[in-house]
């Protein structure tokens, strides 16, 4: 059977305010004509459908949309799985309709194995499916200690006592997979996933993830990659689209599992296309080189954090005429520039205070230089007049 892993859509989910329920709808577009195109058998979505417990009703429309357009009334099944940013009711709440549609959602941790009939190969696909499992969603206290230590061995206890468990409900001749929503130690984080766990304490070991299925999906992570392990491949399928700009620069991808019983899978990294790419821009030649790319049409369709070298800060004007000039534009951070080697060197007994206050205020900023209403109101604050007289004390 050929299977397609995902997860980490976050659909709702917006950049500084800024909606990408467009982007998200073209991802979803672009992974029905993969499934199509690869003739995939069912799809794996490893948690984090929504980006909030409470999504916008265009985010659940267009989800459920998708649903219908992949599963095409059960002949490729779709499992789904609670991540964290998902109300596991809500999410679960269609399942007594979903389900003769061949969907399966999967809110809360429960140790039922989920048997999917494949139609087109006649084999039965087993699931092992453990939604996010937090203490809360368990309804269980893991560890009676605060210590950090004691509360990660309990919490990777109980996800290895639970794998274990439920994968020895595993038919013999059937194919066997596991599906989970965790963080696993020493993966590579970014910093759109928002934490969820207390310094290390909710995080399991690569050992804890089930042997005894021939492939782990697995989600929360948005940098797709392998798990190292002894035996099970575990893979984060990572998220369709870059959510911060710490992702700047990632591929994003789904991936194909071609599995078959008692057989070692073989796995296969399918990239997107769509989405804008989240860009850093340096301009170190200031207000002028952003002006000139953009008339270039450099970083025409992207999102910008933009860092702008400048002698002064920039004003109300110039910051909504660079805005106005690229609309994809999301952090405009100014980078006061000094001569090399330049070093402010003042003395209190010597210089008067509107100079003192220009070179602290140059250090503060990194080279910024006050303007005279800024100076003229520091020296009423201080009852100093014209800059002149001596210090206040």
């Amino acid at each position: 059977m050929r299977l397609l892993h995902t997860a980490d859509w976050h659909l709702g989910r917006s950049l500084e305010g800024r909606s990408r329920l467009e982007e998200q709808q073209a991802f979803l577009d672009e992974l029905v004509d993969i499934v199509t195109r690869e003739k995939i058998d069912a799809v794996l979505m490893a948690g984090d459908v929504f980006d909030t417990v409470n999504p916008p009703a265009a985010a659940e429309q267009m989800f459920y949309e998708t649903l219908a357009r992949i599963s095409r009334k059960g002949e490729c099944p779709f499992i789904a799985i609670a991540g964290n940013h998902d109300h596991p009711d809500r999410l679960a709440a269609s399942f007594p309709l979903s389900k003769e549609l061949g969907i399966t959602l999967v809110g809360l941790p429960t140790l039922e194995l989920q048997r999917v009939p494949i139609k087109r190969t006649g084999e039965m696909l087993e699931i092992a499916a453990l939604p996010y499992p937090s203490e809360s969603r368990l309804k269980m206290l893991l560890s009676e200690s605060a210590e950090e230590l004691d509360v990660r061995s309990q919490y990777d206890d109980w996800v290895d006592s639970y794998f274990k468990e439920i994968t020895s409900r595993y038919t013999p001749g059937n194919v066997h997979l596991a599906m989970s929503h965790l963080y696993v130690a020493g993966s590579k984080e970014s910093d759109s996933e928002r934490p969820v766990h207390i310094g290390g304490a909710y995080t399991v070991a690569a050992e804890s993830l089930p042997a005894a299925a021939q492939y782990v999906a697995l989600g929360h992570l948005h940098r797709p990659q392998i798990i190292k392990r002894a035996k099970t491949e575990a893979r984060y399928s990572g998220s369709p689209l870059s959510y911060s700009f710490s992702e700047s620069g990632q591929s994003k991808s789904v991936t194909i599992i071609d599995v078959e019983p008692n057989q070692k899978e073989k796995v296969e990294e399918i990239h997107l296309t769509c989405g804008k790419p989240l860009v850093a821009w340096e301009a170190k030649n200031g207000i002028s080189e952003v002006f000139q790319g953009v008339q270039d049409g450099l970083h025409h369709n992207c999102w910008i954090d933009l860092s702008i070298h400048v002698q002064d800060a920039l004003s109300m004007e110039e910051i909504q005429r660079l805005r106005k000039a690229h609309g994809g534009i999301v952090h405009i951070k100014p980078v006061f520039t000094e001569a090399l080697g330049e070093q402010i060197s003042v003395s209190a007994q010597k210089l008067p205070v509107d100079e003192l206050f220009t070179a602290f205020y140059k250090r503060q900023t990194g080279g910024a230089i006050p303007d005279q209403e800024l100076i003229s109101l520091f020296l009423d604050l201080v009852g100093e007049e014209d800059g002149e007289g001596e210090n206040a004390g």
